[in-house]
């Protein structure tokens, strides 16, 4: 690791053709090996801004770098990033390890050093025995885990993940947010986070910043020192009760607070 940010938001601002204010003018600086959670509810601008850091969207104004380069750039300062969406968006007609593989197609890698890879990447998010496997023979959850490997197979260095799981039941939920922290630490991973639930931001994150929506703005940025791995016993512990009581009223003054008082 080094002391370069892996991600620097800077006064970065988004406003669509038609006027809509979408995201107020952001700052935020995240750290190699962080896990930072984006909590707010829908229409806060968290996506928005998770997919201008991954150059999806362009930002109406400000800048975005990763490690100091521009983010069409980041591949030159020897870094990659892959972005999970909400959706598995898995091709139906191919199997897992034919999903898995495609960004190593479409980048024209060999195609046994991709098969390697794959097999990789599948194997830490325990799915090597479903390789040959079709995606409507899979759960949810795992469908989850196959769109996860491959955002893997390509080695990121940065991950991020737009609310990845929340189509989930809680317990498939529960189970897959502590296989992320171990992929996490095992693969010395950045990863960016959103999701709008206040309990999974807790488990998850180091650092969790909370957005309010119309328009979209960051309200408050809250710390979570707590040690690592996280069990399920932090779930029900005091201070686990003590992070969710203070964003659920980080966010509870957000719904009320006037946009240009919130920035004050």
């Amino acid at each position: 690791m080094t002391d370069i940010p892996a991600v620097e938001v800077l006064s970065a601002e988004k406003t669509y053709p038609n006027g809509t204010q979408a995201l107020l003018p952001v700052n935020l600086t995240v750290r190699e090996g962080e896990f930072v959670t984006l909590l707010g509810p829908s229409g806060c601008g968290k996506s928005t801004l998770l997919k201008m850091v991954a150059g999806l969207l362009e930002p109406s104004d400000g800048r975005l770098l990763l490690w100091r380069k521009p983010v069409h750039e980041v591949e030159s300062s020897g870094h990659r990033l892959s972005f999970v969406f909400q959706e598995a968006t898995l091709m139906p007609w191919s199997r897992v390890q034919s999903n898995v593989r495609l960004p190593l197609d479409l980048a024209g890698v060999p195609r046994a050093e991709a098969d390697r890879r794959v097999g990789e990447s599948l194997a830490l998010v325990g799915l090597d025995k479903f390789s040959t496997n079709l995606p409507r023979e899979l759960s949810g959850g795992m469908q989850m885990r196959v769109s996860i490997a491959r955002g893997l197979v390509t080695q990121p260095t940065l991950l991020l993940m737009d609310e990845p799981f929340g189509a989930l039941d809680e317990i498939t939920r529960n189970k897959l947010d502590g296989e992320l922290l171990a992929l996490w630490q095992k693969q010395k991973l950045t990863v960016i986070f959103v999701t709008h639930s206040i309990y999974e931001a807790v488990y998850l994150s180091t650092r969790v910043v909370v957005m309010a929506a119309r328009p979209g703005r960051v309200i408050e940025e809250v710390t979570i020192d707590e040690p690592y791995p996280r069990g399920p016993d932090f779930r029900v512990s005091t201070a686990f009760s003590g992070y969710a009581k203070r964003l659920q009223d980080s966010l509870l003054r957000a719904s009320s607070a006037d946009p240009e008082g919130a920035l004050a």
